[in-house]
């Protein structure tokens, strides 16, 4: 038998829902370790595009190109539509979020409280960048493992290097979450625990390479040689 509930006993509940309150911050970043940068490339893209287009025949008399180590370089940054070399945005955010993890924060309610801002975009693909501070990349090669189990082989990956680099990092984030001390911190934490982009010490793959820290720069005199750097247009 349905039990009748009396309209007294009926509570109704107010819900007040207030205003998103996101705040801007901005730090300057210097590396303490190389930088490695690895763009998926266009002409690696054309490569599967035409092998998934051609199905079955793909493999037929597939004759392999010659490596060029120049291009491969090249195709490994990623440049801006106004033609300065960028790390992706995602990248630090990323970082930022698995910072979280480290403090018993959810990384799910950081995804959604923490935002970086890109300096431009990606000439082919549109990925937001943060520019790179810094002289032009060096080539380096590498020795790799490509593929899995008994698939593995090996091969020489091509990438850009900084030696010497800093960023200007600028960031919206949930001030019901977090302070600017919180970000400031995580941000510290995050260059030396996390790092970011190709042998960083989180990375998924391995222990890292020892590549992609940086710290937070508090010195007032380096952050005005990293400002005059970027808005002199050095590369």
């Amino acid at each position: 038998m349905k039990k009748q509930v009396k309209k007294e006993e009926i509570k109704e509940e107010k819900v007040t829902i207030t205003p998103p309150n996101f705040k801007d911050g901005e730090l300057w970043i210097r590396g303490t370790a190389p930088l490695v940068i690895h763009k998926f490339s266009a002409k690696a893209r054309k490569i599967i595009k035409d092998k998934q287009q051609a199905g079955s025949t793909a493999t037929k008399n597939r004759r392999k190109e010659a490596k060029n180590f120049e291009e491969c370089f090249h195709e490994a940054r990623h440049i801006s539509m106004e033609g300065w070399d960028g790390i992706p945005a995602g990248a630090f955010r990323n970082a930022l979020v698995d910072a979280c993890k480290l403090v018993g924060f959810a990384s799910t309610a950081a995804k959604k409280a923490l935002f970086i801002y890109q300096d431009g975009f990606d000439r082919d693909e549109g990925t937001p960048l943060v520019r790179i501070i810094g002289e032009e990349p060096r080539l380096l090669e590498s020795m790799v493992r490509v593929g899995s189990g008994l698939n593995k082989t090996v091969d020489i990956a091509v990438r850009p290097q900084w030696l010497d680099w800093g960023a200007r990092l600028r960031f919206q984030f949930d001030a019901d979450l977090f302070t600017l001390e919180d970000v400031v911190n995580l941000v510290s934490r995050a260059g030396v625990q996390i790092g970011i982009c190709e042998g960083r010490p989180f990375s998924k793959n391995s222990a890292g390479m020892g590549w992609g820290t940086f710290c937070v720069v508090t010195d007032p005199n380096e952050k005005a040689a990293l400002a005059a750097k970027f808005n002199g247009g050095a590369k």
